[in-house]
């Protein structure tokens, strides 16, 4: 594993995977520890500014073109977005179950299931995991 193949990509593309990296590191986090303390809300703050940055990154990254420049990839992006402000207003109105939902999803959806993309041969991260 070497980090090569991904630093010979455009910036945003480097700033989009180590974002995405720290975010899956810190939502495990969040999923294991307590919640409704202020670690879990500082470290939420935190895991949501990184997923806001995934998601606009993404935007100006166009390895997969199936419709133009633009794939179902970034279908998530826009997913992500829409998603991350309503699940911190389910937050602060004290519905945690459906804040735990959209987090929930807004992990598996934006970050396991679009990582799993990123795995393809041929995109930078096949080339980090599995060599070039």
């Amino acid at each position: 594993m070497t980090l090569a193949p991904l630093l010979a990509h455009p910036l945003a593309t480097q700033i989009h995977a180590f974002a995405a990296f720290g975010a899956f590191v810190l939502g495990i986090a969040q999923f294991v520890a307590p919640k409704g303390t202020l670690p879990h809300r500082t470290v939420g703050w935190v895991w949501v500014i990184l997923m806001t940055i995934v998601a606009i990154t993404a935007f100006f990254i166009h390895g997969l073109r199936m419709f133009g420049p633009w794939s179902p990839i970034h279908l998530l992006a826009i997913m992500v977005l829409v998603l991350l402000p309503l699940a911190v207003i389910r937050a602060r109105q004290h519905r945690v179950s459906a804040h735990s939902r959209t987090m929930t999803g807004i992990f598996l959806g934006g970050l396991v299931v679009a990582g799993l993309f990123t795995l393809l041969p041929g995109r930078a991260m096949y080339a980090v995991v599995f060599g070039g």
